[in-house]
């Protein structure tokens, strides 16, 4: 008795996804309205060493709307630049120290509108990423991955508390769900 082949679009379908790099290796935490200022969502990726990769949440207004991003600036105020980071050594001397609301970067549209993405997690700051400043472009293409803003490393006896006041991943969809819900009955 033969059988038929199977249809192979069928066959991808029902095989289950393989996770990508970040979802496998990183847990994602969120902080929803940083500083007050509504869907200014940003994600937090907390890899198992304690590293955290700071990136734009998927329902940031940057990402969302099709705005373009004119500039990023990693000058914070005229004495501080985080571009002037200089870690080195095994402790990581030099790294800036970071509270959960200092300020990393700026991001200017073209629309006139700007955002201040904060860190949202105490630690030393390990690096920022140049290469958005010459392809801003890639910060809404790749928010997860090349588009990530910054790299912070939280003290060790802070690591286990670093999540404290962060969403998970369902916690921040019901977030967003209610959004949705709130701007669809305000129309």
């Amino acid at each position: 008795m033969t059988t038929e082949p199977e249809d192979p679009v069928a066959a991808l379908a029902a095989e289950p996804a393989v996770p990508s790099l970040v979802d496998r290796y990183f847990t994602r935490w969120y902080k929803a309205d940083v500083k007050g200022k509504p869907c200014e969502d940003h994600c937090i990726l907390q890899h198992s060493n304690r590293i955290c990769v700071i990136t734009l949440a998927g329902s940031h207004p940057v990402l969302q709307s099709g705005k373009t991003i004119k500039s990023i600036s990693y000058q914070i105020s005229t004495n501080c630049s985080r571009l002037q980071n200089k870690v080195s050594g095994k402790f990581k001397r030099g790294a800036q120290f970071l509270t959960e609301l200092a300020p990393l970067c700026k991001i200017y549209c073209s629309d006139g509108e700007e955002y201040t993405i904060s860190s949202c997690v105490r630690g030393r700051l390990m690096e920022v990423n140049e290469n958005i400043l010459h392809k801003p472009s890639i910060l809404q293409e790749k928010p997860s991955t090349e588009g990530y803003i910054a790299v912070v490393l939280p003290k060790f006896e802070e690591s286990k508390s670093v999540t404290e006041g962060l969403l998970t991943q369902k916690e921040y969809e019901e977030v967003v769900g209610k959004r949705l819900k709130a701007t669809t009955a305000a129309s």
